[in-house]
């Protein structure tokens, strides 16, 4: 089995409901034709290059799988087809050097995943009234 990873874009337009159906669709695609999901990372929404469909923004979604190479033509037809998918691209890792780094790009994803979210403290602006004021030296010549 190859490694491969494939990002797509989504259209901004949809509901969280529905973006969630969008990835849990590829998601099927790939374990439905033999594939292994290793990591998926939503990268959420972000701004495009350029316009698609009239379109300046999208949902980034990168997914991470082992699978024949079989796979890839039978979930590339199925994202031409899809009128929710903007943009897709998939990327193959054959060499050693380039397994190596998808291992860490997948490492890194499930770490991210699984670290705790820590909430955001509230700045607290320090006033000058709160702090005591410096007394001025005394120089006496």
């Amino acid at each position: 089995m190859n490694h491969y990873e494939t990002l797509f874009v989504v259209k901004p337009t949809l509901t969280d409901e529905e973006t969630k159906a969008q990835i849990e669709k590829t998601i099927a695609i790939i374990t439905d034709n033999g594939g292994e999901i290793v990591a998926v990372d939503d990268m959420g929404m972000r701004k495009l290059a350029y316009p698609v469909e009239k379109n300046e923004r999208g949902y980034y979604t990168v997914v991470y799988y082992r699978a024949p190479a079989t796979l890839i033509a039978e979930l590339e037809r199925q994202m031409r087809y899809n009128e929710e998918i903007l943009k897709f691209m998939t990327v193959k890792y054959t060499r050693k050097k380039e397994i190596e780094q998808f291992d860490k790009m997948v490492a890194a994803t499930n770490q991210k995943q699984h670290a705790p979210v820590e909430p955001k403290q509230k700045e607290t602006p320090v006033s000058e009234a709160a702090e005591p004021a410096a007394e001025p030296a005394n120089k006496e010549a």
